[in-house]
Parts: C-alpha cells; sequence; structure tokens
C-alpha cells in the first residue's frame, strides 16, 4: 500500500468548480446558503396584494349586489311617501276623457279616454301633492259633474257642458299629515 504524505494530498489535482448557471441544482443549493436576495423570483408579494385587493373588492360587490335584490317590496313601502285617501266621483251620461292625479310620487297624471259615466275611484295621493280631476266631454257634448273629496270630505265640484265642454275639481293635501300627528 502507497502511502501518501500530507504534501502529495494537497498537489492532487483539484475538481474545477462548476458553473452555477450550468447545474440549478447546485445553483439553489448555493443560493440559499448566499442568501435569498440574489435569486430572481417573482414578486410574490405584489401578487398577494393584488390577491387581497380584488377578494375585498368582488366581496363589496357581492355584497351589494345580495343586500339590494332582497325584499325590495319591503323596502319600497318603508320608504314610500304618506298618503290621504282621495275619492273621485264624476256623474253624467255617455263618455268622457279624466285625468286625475293618482298614488304616484312623480305627479304624474293618469289619463282614462272615453270613460263611461258615471264614474267612481278612490285612491292614496301622496302627501304634498294636489288631488285633481278634470273632465273634457266629446264632440256629442253633454253635461258631466266633477266631486273631489279628501279624506271623505267633500272639498270642491264643478260641472261641464256642451260640446267640449271641460271641468276641473282640485283640493290641497298638506306636506305633512295632520291627523297621523294629532
Amino acid at each position: 500500500m502507497v502511502e501518501k504524505s500530507s504534501t502529495e494530498v494537497a498537489q492532487e489535482p483539484a475538481q474545477a468548480p462548476k458553473d452555477p448557471a450550468k447545474d440549478p441544482a447546485k445553483d439553489s443549493a448555493a443560493g440559499s446558503a448566499k442568501g435569498a436576495g440574489r435569486l430572481r423570483r417573482p414578486d410574490r408579494a405584489g401578487f398577494i396584494a393584488a390577491g387581497v385587493v380584488l377578494a375585498a373588492c368582488a366581496g363589496l360587490v357581492l355584497y351589494g349586489v345580495l343586500n339590494t335584490s332582497g325584499n325590495s317590496d319591503e323596502k319600497a313601502s318603508h320608504r314610500a311617501a304618506p298618503t290621504a285617501p282621495v275619492t273621485y266621483d264624476v256623474t253624467g251620461t255617455g263618455t268622457a276623457d279624466l285625468t286625475y292625479q293618482a298614488h304616484n310620487e312623480t305627479g304624474k297624471a293618469t289619463v282614462i279616454h272615453n270613460a263611461h259615466l258615471p264614474w267612481h275611484t278612490t285612491v292614496h295621493v301622496p302627501l304634498g301633492q294636489q288631488p285633481l280631476i278634470s273632465i273634457v266631454l266629446g264632440p256629442h257634448g253633454g253635461t258631466a259633474h266633477c266631486a273631489l273629496a279628501i279624506r271623505g270630505h267633500h272639498v270642491q265640484s264643478s260641472t261641464a257642458t256642451g260640446t267640449y265642454g271641460r271641468a276641473t275639481c282640485s283640493g290641497a293635501l298638506p306636506a305633512t299629515d295632520k291627523q297621523q300627528q294629532g
């Protein structure tokens, strides 16, 4: 057996270091030993932050959709303006065009063309709106009488006569309901 001295061991040819670019396994081991700062990895913190923001936005949108698609009839009744019962009566014979304020908060009138007389309806008009009924007789004329009552109390009446005769009945509803306060 041949013994080698310590000087001979040092003279043995040393292995050349491998290029880290050519050996990825050695590169990752060497990189972790040298520090993670030298490795080029995707910026995960940016992706995580973007994911969190996206999830929060999706949650808010989902909450808004679920919250507004709930019982809309129930929500509308809670926000509805207070109303008062208004009775419109039109007497006479034949037909007439009628325009009256009904139960909408926009003030848009309801129109009935060629209504057969006598005609009667009770609607709930929002407080602050003006209850009104207008009569227009047709080309054959005639006579028609309108009457308006608010909460069962007669307010006004008027009569239309002749060809294309006109009459209007109106009243006033206060913006607040005094009956509920007292």
